[in-house]
């Protein structure tokens, strides 16, 4: 099941998706006192999402999945139903905070809104049009939705300063030995002193760590072997270091993996908007409660004979829209 949801986190952009507003402003959407009930989407709309994740699953695991029990007696067709009932709640409710700061789609969005769409539209089948019921507007209106929800998470976070510095995300290239004794490892250090001593063949010999080569990533260690590692230039050789009941002796093989530190650049700052994303969008929530009716699935059900084969909606925008 880890596989599985790994899987649909690769969908929920949105939720997964990282904004921020300026701190100390207030939105303009009511509160729960003066919204009851909030329309989400109608069926057909909804089927755009939950045909094309179907078909996903469908395709991988044959129509023999819906059936399948999850812990707690739930079937994999009701997960899956709630998790793309819980994505276009997201959704929604990020287009509640677009409308609210007042971001908005451009003409040239629009136009590319309408080509995807058409595409989109004229790549169904007629057993998918059946199953989900769906017109051409329906599929222009949700990809207006996703990319609404998508821009004001670029919008609402352009002017905060989030940057990460090369010296933060530094990955470095080192050889390892690990030891539990102390005194022995200082005896292997003394053989790496040795003229002519291979490190990579005495850590194979001695490392009670089976992986010999690594990255190292600033703040990944305990401070005392981060400290060991990143004070070495290419080719030098640490002291024996103690951490959390270990000796480590270190090599560095490259003090500054540009590659893999850019990589873990960019990683970090998506984590670190996405940690004020958090924050913000859950007080945001909170301030304005919505419910939203969700009557309108409770006939549907899963069926071997449903022929809707469609997988393309989010493939067809991202052609479109690079986020």
């Amino acid at each position: 099941m880890k596989n599985l949801r790994r899987y649909w986190g690769r969908l929920l952009i949105i939720a997964a998706a990282v904004s921020a507003m300026l701190s100390g402003c207030k939105t303009e959407i009511p509160l729960v006192s003066e919204i009851k009930e909030t329309k989400l989407y109608t069926l057909p709309q909804s089927m755009i999402i939950l045909a094309t994740e179907r078909n996903k699953y469908q395709q991988l695991y044959t129509s023999q999945i819906w059936g399948v029990e999850l812990p707690g007696g739930q079937t994999f067709e009701t997960y899956l139903m709630d998790q793309v009932r819980e994505f276009l709640q997201e959704m929604k409710m990020m287009n509640l905070l677009a409308e609210s700061k007042g971001v908005t789609l451009t003409s040239g969005e629009k136009e590319e809104i309408r080509k995807a769409a058409e595409e989109y539209y004229n790549s169904l089948t007629p057993d998918d049009i059946a199953y989900m019921g769906v017109s051409q507007s329906d599929v222009r209106f949700m990809y207006e939705e996703y990319r609404l929800s998508n821009k004001v998470v670029v919008e609402l976070t352009r002017d905060m300063n989030l940057e990460i510095s090369d010296s933060e995300a530094k990955v470095i290239d080192v050889e390892e030995i690990v030891m539990s004794d102390k005194a022995a490892a200082e005896d292997v250090l003394l053989k790496l002193k040795e003229q002519g001593a291979d490190f990579s063949a005495i850590a194979r010999e001695y490392s009670e760590n089976g992986v010999i080569e690594r990255k190292m990533g600033r703040g990944e260690q305990p401070g005392a072997l981060e400290d060991a590692a990143f004070s070495l230039a290419g080719g030098e050789i640490s002291q024996v270091t103690e951490s959390q009941g270990k000796y480590y002796i270190i090599r560095c093989v490259s003090d500054y993996d540009e590659a893999a530190t850019q990589e873990r650049k960019s990683g970090l700052y998506t984590s670190r908007k996405k940690e004020a994303f958090d924050q913000i969008y859950a007080q945001f929530k909170q301030d304005n409660p919505v419910t939203f009716g969700n009557n309108i699935w409770k006939d549907l059900t899963f069926s071997k004979d449903d022929k809707t084969t469609t997988t393309s909606f989010f493939e067809i925008y991202k052609k479109y829209f690079t986020d």
